[in-house]
C-alpha cells in the first residue's frame, strides 16, 4: 500500500479560499467593536493574505490561468487595504494607552510598538498599490488609494506625537504637581506645555520663566505625556548626583535674590509667639480627590503631641483643619497660600521663599504629613520629609533613597513610634540660621 502524499492545494483552490476568507472579513467590518471581533478580523486577513500569496506564487510557477492570477491579486488588494485600515485604528488606540503610561520607559516602549504597526500599514498600502497596478479595475484602485490614505493617517499619529508634559493651571488640579514638572525640566530637559486660559496660567508662565525654563516650553496640544512619569524622572537625576540636582533646583526655583521683605515680615509676625526651638511642618490635606488620603484629625493631634514631646514646635500648613480644633500647642499656618501675598503672579516662588525663610530664620528642620504634593516643593529644596501612606506609594517612593532626607512611613503597627524616632532625629538636628545682617 502506497503512503499518502501531502500535496499543496492547486492555485485555483487557494485563490477561492482566500477570496472567501477576505469576503467574510469585510462583511464583519461593521461589528469590529464587539468583543473579540477585531482579533478575528485580523486573523482572517492574515489567512487570506497567506493563501492569496501562495495562490499567486503557485499559479505563476505552475502555469496557472490568468483568471486565477487576477483573482489572487484582487484578493491581496482588498485584504491589504483592510489591513492598512485596521493598522491605522490600532496605531491610534495603542498610541493613547502608550501616552498615558505611568513611566517614561513604558511610554516609549508603547510608541515603539505603534511605529511597528504604522510600518505594517505602510507595507500593506504599498502591496495593495503594487497589485492594483497589475489590474484594470477602478474598484481595486480605489481600495489601494484607501490603503494609502490609511497609511498616511497612521504615520501622522507618530509624527504628531506630543512629547510635552502639561503644567495644569486650573486650581482644581494638584498645585504641587508643578514642582516636579518644573524639576524634571530643569534636571532632565523634558518639554512643558502650559494649560492656557486658566486662573493660574500667568503664574505658571512667570514661575517657569524665572526658573530659566523658557526654552523647554512648547505650544499646548492634545494628548500630552502622563505626568505620573515625572517623579521617576526627577528620581533618576537625584540618583545620578543628589547634591548637584538639589543645587540646580534651588537655583532655578529660588533664584539669586534674597527673600522679599513682605514674606519675611509675614513669617516673623506669624511665629512671633512661637518658641525659638527647632520646628516641624505638619501638613494637612483635605480634598475631594482620593479622600481616604486626607489627614486624620486624631493622628494630626498625636503627631503634634509627639513633636512637642521631643522638643519640636509644630507648624500646621496646608488645608484648613475642618474636623476639630487646631491643637493649642501648634502654630496655625494653614491656608497661608490663600493670602494675597502668596497668590500674586510670583505665587510659586513666593511660597518656596516662605519655606526657605522658615528654614533659615526660624529653625525649620523637617516636614511630616500624608502624601500631598504640596510637600514636594519644599522636599526638593532640601527640607527633610516624612510622608504617611496606608500602603507603599508606587509613584512617590521613587524619591526615597534618591532625594536627600525623603522618607516614606506606611501606617502599620508601630508607625507612630517610628514617626517619633524621626522627629527626635530632627529635634537634635542643628538648624540652619541665616547670617546676621549688617546695618
Amino acid at each position: 500500500m502506497m503512503a499518502s502524499i501531502n500535496r499543496t492545494p492547486d492555485a485555483h483552490t487557494l485563490e477561492c479560499e482566500a477570496a472567501l476568507i477576505v469576503a467574510d472579513a469585510l462583511r464583519q467590518a461593521g461589528v469590529l467593536h464587539l468583543p473579540g471581533a477585531r482579533e478575528r478580523h485580523r486573523s482572517q486577513l492574515a489567512r487570506a493574505i497567506d493563501r492569496a500569496q501562495l495562490a499567486l506564487a503557485t499559479a505563476q510557477s505552475r502555469g496557472g490561468t490568468p483568471e486565477t492570477i487576477a483573482g489572487a491579486r484582487s484578493t491581496l488588494v482588498r485584504a491589504h487595504a483592510a489591513r492598512a485600515q485596521d493598522a491605522r485604528h490600532g496605531a491610534g488606540q495603542l498610541s493613547r494607552s502608550a501616552q498615558r503610561a505611568p513611566t517614561r520607559e513604558g511610554c516609549d516602549d508603547g510608541w515603539r510598538r505603534v511605529e511597528t504597526i504604522v510600518a505594517g500599514a505602510e507595507a500593506s498600502a504599498s502591496e495593495a498599490t503594487h497589485m492594483a497596478l497589475e489590474l484594470d479595475d477602478p474598484a481595486l484602485w480605489k481600495a489601494a488609494r484607501t490603503a494609502q490614505a490609511a497609511a498616511r493617517a497612521a504615520r501622522r499619529v507618530v509624527d504628531e506625537r506630543n512629547h510635552a508634559y502639561t503644567f495644569h493651571t486650573d486650581p482644581g488640579f494638584s498645585f504641587g504637581e508643578g514642582w516636579y514638572l518644573a524639576a524634571a525640566a530643569a534636571l532632565s530637559g523634558v518639554a512643558i506645555q502650559i494649560e492656557p486660559g486658566k486662573p493660574q496660567t500667568p503664574q505658571a508662565e512667570r514661575f517657569l520663566r524665572d526658573a530659566g525654563l523658557n526654552d523647554r516650553l512648547t505650544p499646548h496640544r492634545t494628548r500630552p505625556r502622563a505626568n505620573k512619569q515625572l517623579p521617576e524622572i526627577v528620581a533618576q537625576a537625584f540618583h545620578a548626583d543628589p547634591a548637584s540636582a538639589q543645587r540646580t533646583l534651588r537655583t532655578a526655583f529660588l533664584g539669586g535674590a534674597p527673600t522679599p521683605q513682605p514674606i519675611i515680615d509675614w513669617a516673623d509676625r506669624s511665629l512671633a509667639r512661637a518658641s525659638t526651638g527647632n520646628k516641624v511642618l505638619l501638613w494637612v490635606r483635605r480634598g475631594a480627590y482620593h479622600p481616604r488620603r486626607n489627614t486624620r484629625y486624631r493622628e494630626l493631634c498625636e503627631l503634634a503631641r509627639r513633636s512637642l514631646e521631643v522638643g519640636l514646635v509644630p507648624l500646621l500648613v496646608g488645608d484648613a483643619v475642618s474636623d476639630g480644633e487646631v491643637p493649642a500647642t501648634a502654630v496655625d499656618l494653614t491656608l497661608f497660600w490663600k493670602a494675597p501675598l502668596f497668590q500674586g503672579v510670583d505665587m510659586r516662588r513666593s511660597q518656596l521663599q516662605l519655606f526657605e525663610h522658615l528654614t533659615r530664620a526660624h529653625a525649620l528642620v523637617g516636614q511630616l504629613g500624608v502624601t500631598t504634593a504640596g510637600m514636594d516643593g519644599p522636599a526638593l529644596m532640601g527640607i527633610p520629609t516624612l510622608y504617611l501612606s496606608d500602603a507603599p506609594n508606587v509613584r512617590m517612593r521613587a524619591w526615597v533613597g534618591a532625594v536627600p532626607g525623603y522618607r516614606e512611613l506606611v501606617r502599620k503597627e508601630g508607625y507612630l513610634e517610628r514617626a517619633s524616632d524621626t522627629l527626635r532625629q530632627w529635634a537634635d538636628r542643628p538648624s540652619v540660621r541665616a547670617p546676621a545682617r549688617r546695618d
